[in-house]
């Protein structure tokens, strides 16, 4: 497969998801040491993902969906994982000629590994002119190299961005609903401010238990 998909940021309760997509028709010009981004160290995920984007060999393509987007009630994340997809696709083969047949492997986000193949191809149509085949696996991370290097690339993205956040507002931890450091961040936050912060996905329910804690706190006081 010379195009692979993966995310990174589907289940945190703040900041943006984010997709890569890596093409390369040479395997031999991918860098040794890829594996599935979970079992990297961030200093090593950074040296490859800086090697993938500086080689001329490789395409890389991300895409970002943005706390807004998360939250809209008319989408659902399943849908925002196959956009985010097809986005990060567009991007990677956008320089490519159109006459040229792209196959590609997601690391699938839907229960039905099928399914999920299916609609990102044709989100995909709607992006891009460039012939498509695409397949989606679960574990395609792990069994596959160039998803393997789409892997690092989005959770390098991922991980600077929830720098980014730290930057502007402090301590915020992983991002994810289980880190006590995240909890604690809305939770002093909510009590300073009397609102969530931009970067959280109000729709989670972490950040419902968290507003009606204050709330029932707040009550409590009267």
């Amino acid at each position: 497969m010379p195009l692979g998909v993966d995310e990174a940021g589907k289940g945190p309760v703040l900041g943006s998801m984010f997709a890569a997509a890596v093409y390369c028709d040479d395997p031999d010009a991918l860098p040794a040491g890829i594996a599935d981004s979970k079992r990297l160290t961030p200093a090593r995920r950074e040296d490859l993902a800086a090697t993938l984007c500086e080689d001329d060999r490789i395409a890389v393509g991300v895409a970002e969906i943005t706390v807004a987007r998360i939250d809209d009630p008319e989408t659902d994340m399943n849908s925002l994982a196959v956009a985010a997809h097809a986005e990060a696709i567009a991007d990677a083969v956008g320089g490519l000629e159109s006459t040229r047949s792209v196959s590609g492997l997601c690391d699938a986000c839907d229960t039905d590994a099928e399914r999920f193949a299916q609609r990102v191809h044709e989100a995909c149509a709607k992006r891009t002119d460039i012939p498509l085949e695409i397949d989606a696996h679960h574990g395609a991370d792990d069994e596959s190299p160039i998803v393997g290097a789409a892997s690092i690339v989005a959770k390098v993205e991922r991980d600077a961005h929830v720098a980014r956040l730290g930057e502007k507002y402090g301590e915020v931890g992983s991002g994810y609903p289980s880190d006590p450091a995240t909890r604690e961040f809305l939770e002093s936050y909510v009590d300073g401010h009397g609102e969530l912060p931009a970067c959280a996905r109000e729709s989670w329910s972490t950040c419902r238990d968290v507003l009606a804690a204050a709330q029932q706190t707040e009550l409590g006081q009267f």
